[in-house]
C-alpha cells in the first residue's frame, strides 16, 4: 500500500545540466532515464531516484576523501635510518 502525499516531490535539479563521461548529470546525479521521465514517475519511483542520488553523492564523497588523503605527502622516513 503506497502512502498518501500532501505536497509534490521537487525535481532534484539544480540547474547545473552537464553529463560525466557515465550519463549521470554533474548536477542533480540523475541518469538520463532518471531526467527524462522524472515528470512521468510515480511518487514511489521518485522516492527511489532521491535514494540514489544520495547514495552516489556518498560514493563521490568517500572517493573524493580517498583521493585526497592518497595525495597527502608523509616526510621523508621521519629521521629513521631504513
Amino acid at each position: 500500500m503506497e502512502q498518501l502525499e500532501f505536497f509534490a516531490i521537487p525535481s532534484p535539479c539544480v540547474g547545473v545540466c552537464e553529463a560525466n563521461s557515465k550519463g549521470f548529470c554533474k548536477g542533480c546525479l540523475r541518469s538520463r532515464d532518471e531526467r527524462l521521465y522524472w515528470l512521468k514517475m510515480s511518487d514511489t519511483q521518485k522516492h527511489q531516484v532521491i535514494r540514489l542520488i544520495a547514495m552516489r553523492r556518498q560514493k563521490l564523497q568517500k572517493l573524493a576523501w580517498e583521493k585526497q588523503q592518497a595525495s597527502v605527502e608523509l616526510p621523508d622516513q621521519m629521521g629513521f635510518e631504513f
